[in-house]
C-alpha cells in the first residue's frame, strides 16, 4: 500500500488541514464520557505545530442536519478537553465555509478546531465544489480519521483529490500498516475471533475470513446461530434462523480447507436479559426451551485460550457474550487474557470489544488496537475504503 505519510514531508511555514476523528461519546449534559480518540488525534496534531505548520482541524460529532447547525452538534467540548491536553488555547470556529477571515489569523504554530464539519451543506455527499473551497484552504491535506475512511465525504475524500498535497497521518498510516500485516502477510496459524449479535451485520466478513483464517471462533448470537446449523437445541437464544444455511455454508468452507470453527460445548444461560437473572454453567446439550445463551462456558474457553495460546496472529471483532453483566462477563473476560497473554500479534476492533478491553485492562498487551469501527471491518474484508483509495491515487502523482 503506498501513500504519501505526513512523517515524510516538511511542513514548516505550511497551511495544514487535519481531518480528524473526534466523535466522542457524549452524556445527555453534553459532557465528554469518553476522550480515547481525542487523545488518538492528539500526535498529528502536536507533530504539525512543532514542524512550525499553521494547524486546522475538524471532524464530524454525531449526526447533525446539513445546513441545520444546532447547540448540541457543536464540538465545543472537544475543542476544551483538546486545549487541556495540547496546553494551548484552540478556537473554535464556527460558520468557516462561508466566513474565510478566521484564516487570515491562523499563524504558524497556531492551531483552530473547525466546526462540525457535517453541518456543512453538502459534506456527506462530496460536494466538489465544497471540497475544492476546502482544498483551497491549505497547502497540505492529513487524513488522520480512519473510522471514515470507509467514506467517500467532502472531508475524507473530495478534498484529498484538489489540495496541493494529500497524505495521512500517524493515526492512519498506523491503522493501515497493521491491518495491512494482518491482510497480506499475517504470521500464521491465523485466528479470527468474530462475535456479537447478529450474523447478518457480519456476515460478509465471516464468509471473506472463512477463505483466509485458519480457525474461525464465533461468538455472542452468531455461534447461536451456528449452533442451530449444527442441529443444536438454543431455546430462546438470539439467533437468526434465515441465516442457518449460510452458518453452514461457512462451517463446511472451512472444514474443506482443513480449517475450523469450534463451537461451544458448554454455555452459560438464564432464562431473561437481565443482570440479576440465574446465571447456570451446562452443556450444550443441555440447553432447556426457555432458556438463553448469554455466553460460553468454562469448557469452552479452554479450547479458545488453547487456540490463542497458539496463534500467529489474532484478530478480534466482538465480545463473546453479555459482558455488560458480570454473571456472563467470563467468557470474554478468558478470552481477552488470553489474546494478552499469547505469544502472536493481535489487532481488536468494533466498539464493544474496545469496551471489553478496557474493562479487563488488558488494553497495553493487545498488538494494536484499531479506532474503527465500520472501516476496520471493511478493510478486513477486502473492500476498498475511499479516503485510503484516493490517497494511494494522490501518491502516483
Amino acid at each position: 500500500m503506498n501513500f504519501i505519510r505526513m512523517s515524510d514531508l516538511d511542513l514548516a511555514g505550511k497551511r495544514v488541514f487535519i481531518r480528524a476523528d473526534l466523535n466522542v461519546p457524549q452524556d445527555d449534559d453534553g459532557r465528554i464520557t469518553d476522550d480515547t480518540r481525542i487523545r488518538a488525534s492528539v500526535p498529528a496534531i502536536e507533530a504539525a505545530l512543532k514542524a512550525g505548520a499553521a494547524v486546522m482541524v475538524t471532524s464530524h460529532l454525531g449526526r447533525p442536519t446539513e445546513g441545520a447547525f444546532k447547540p448540541a452538534d457543536s464540538l465545543a467540548p472537544v475543542a476544551e478537553r483538546l486545549a487541556e491536553l495540547l496546553q494551548r488555547k484552540v478556537p473554535l470556529i464556527s460558520n468557516w465555509i462561508e466566513d474565510t477571515s478566521w484564516q487570515s489569523a491562523l499563524d504558524p504554530d497556531n492551531v483552530v478546531l473547525l466546526e462540525n464539519c457535517r453541518v456543512n451543506q453538502g459534506e456527506k455527499k462530496d460536494d466538489e465544489a465544497l471540497a475544492k473551497k476546502m482544498a483551497s484552504f491549505c497547502d497540505v491535506y492529513v487524513n488522520d480519521a480512519f473510522g471514515t475512511a470507509h467514506r467517500a465525504e467532502a472531508t475524507t475524500h473530495g478534498i484529498a483529490k484538489f489540495a496541493p498535497v494529500a497524505c495521512a497521518g500517524p493515526l492512519l498510516a498506523a491503522e493501515l500498516d497493521a491491518l495491512g500485516k494482518v491482510l497480506h502477510d499475517p504470521k500464521r496459524p491465523l485466528v479470527a475471533i468474530v462475535a456479537g449479535s447478529k450474523v447478518s451485520t457480519k456476515l460478509t466478513i465471516l464468509e471473506t475470513l472463512s477463505d483466509r483464517v485458519d480457525q474461525l471462533i464465533v461468538g455472542g448470537g452468531i455461534a447461536n446461530t451456528f449452533l442451530a446449523a449444527m442441529g443444536k437445541a438454543i431455546g430462546k437464544s438470539l439467533s437468526e434462523p434465515d441465516l442457518v444455511k449460510d452458518a453452514k455454508a461457512i462451517i463446511d468452507k472451512m472444514k474443506a480447507r482443513g480449517a475450523d470453527v469450534p463451537l461451544p460445548t458448554d454455555v452459560v444461560v438464564g432464562k431473561k436479559f437481565s443482570a440479576d437473572t440465574e446465571a447456570r454453567t451446562i452443556g450444550v446439550d443441555d440447553v432447556q426451551a426457555d432458556d438463553m445463551i448469554f455466553d460460553v462456558g468454562p469448557e469452552t474457553s479452554k479450547v479458545i485460550g488453547a487456540i490463542v495460546a497458539k496463534a500467529g496472529t489474532i484478530v478480534w471483532n466482538g465480545p463473546l457474550g453479555v459482558f455488560e453483566f458480570d454473571a456472563f462477563a467470563g467468557g470474554t473476560e478468558r478470552l481477552a487474557k488470553a489474546i494478552a497473554s499469547g505469544p502472536g500479534f493481535s489487532i481488536a476492533g468494533g466498539g464493544d470489544t474496545l469496551a471489553a478491553i478496557a474493562k479487563f485492562g488488558i488494553g497495553a498487551q493487545v498488538g494494536y488496537i484499531s479506532t474503527g469501527g465500520g472501516a476496520f471491518l471493511e478493510f478486513l474484508e477486502g473492500k476498498t475504503l475511499p479516503a485510503v483509495q484516493v490517497l494511494e491515487e494522490r501518491a502516483k502523482t
